[in-house]
């Protein structure tokens, strides 16, 4: 009688665990991080507790009638100048994009000279225009511009040839076949220009064109040397009388930097306005 091996069920060996992840120690970032804050820390705590900052002096001044005048002006030129450049602009920029050699060299030679020239130096001889022509087609130029007059002027004729290139590289940035389509659909060049062009153009116009905004709050500082009463010449004509320059440099400052703020947002809002739809949008 022949026995049987019977064979045992073999055993599975035991799973391995799954291998444990070890999130990868950033210690040198982490102090760099903790130094930097406690810099920061003590950065301003300095500088609340300086008492050379007469904060009681900026809180006294911060919402005087005189700089609240001067910051209405600083903004009625901000608006008014960048309105009136990218009117200007746009054109120079439709110029500089023509089939005509003869305006698109003018434009060319526009942007040009006006990017080649400090503002400052544009400001002074708009100032002084009476001297270098006491006459225009009969008209007595001495006395004939005010400084406010010089200043929208002056920084107009600044700040177009700046947007002159931002409308143009937005209009370039824009697919060659959507002009394509709108000419075969029979629409013209003005046509083309404001309902296809623009609309799409201005995800790229935007946000250059809001750092220009900024910029132009900021650079109408510089017409307080023709005697325009914006904000900084107004917190001047105070410290030349109280000898209190450090508080109402400050409270300068600080309008400026709020007004920046405000218009930061506004710019990230129109630029997300305009991106809906492309990768942009956020």
């Amino acid at each position: 009688m022949s026995a049987t091996l019977v064979k045992s069920p073999s055993t599975a060996p035991p799973a391995e665990p799954p291998p444990r992840v070890v999130p990868a120690r950033r210690t040198g970032q982490w102090t760099a991080a903790a130094a930097v804050l406690a810099l920061l820390a003590l950065a301003l705590v300095s500088v609340v507790r300086n008492k050379a900052f007469q904060w009681d002096v900026v809180a006294e001044y911060f919402t005087s009638a005189s700089v609240l005048r001067g910051l209405g002006l600083t903004l009625w030129l901000t608006v008014l100048v960048t309105a009136l450049g990218f009117v200007l602009g746009t054109l120079l920029a439709v110029l500089r994009l023509s089939a005509n050699p003869v305006l698109r060299w003018v434009s060319w030679g526009y942007v040009w000279f006006f990017r080649s020239t400090p503002i400052l130096v544009q400001l002074l001889f708009w100032f002084n225009i009476g001297v270098l022509y006491p006459q225009i087609l009969g008209v007595n130029t001495v006395n004939l511009l005010g400084p406010v007059a010089v200043a929208v002027i002056g920084l107009t004729l600044h700040e177009a040839a700046y947007a002159a290139e931002v409308v143009r590289g937005g209009i370039l940035s824009v697919d060659r076949g959507q002009i394509e389509a709108a000419q075969s659909l029979g629409l013209g060049r003005r046509r083309r220009l404001t309902r296809i062009v623009l609309p799409q153009a201005m995800r790229a116009i935007v946000p250059p064109a809001g750092n220009m905004l900024i910029g132009t709050l900021k650079g109408t500082s510089i017409v307080s040397v023709i005697a325009v009463q914006d904000l900084l010449y107004s917190t001047q004509l105070v410290y030349h009388r109280t000898y209190e320059i450090i508080p109402l440099l400050l409270v300068a400052t600080l309008w400026y930097v709020a007004v920046t703020s405000v218009l930061g947002i506004g710019q990230y809002y129109v630029e997300r306005h305009y991106a809906r739809g492309t990768a942009g949008a956020r």
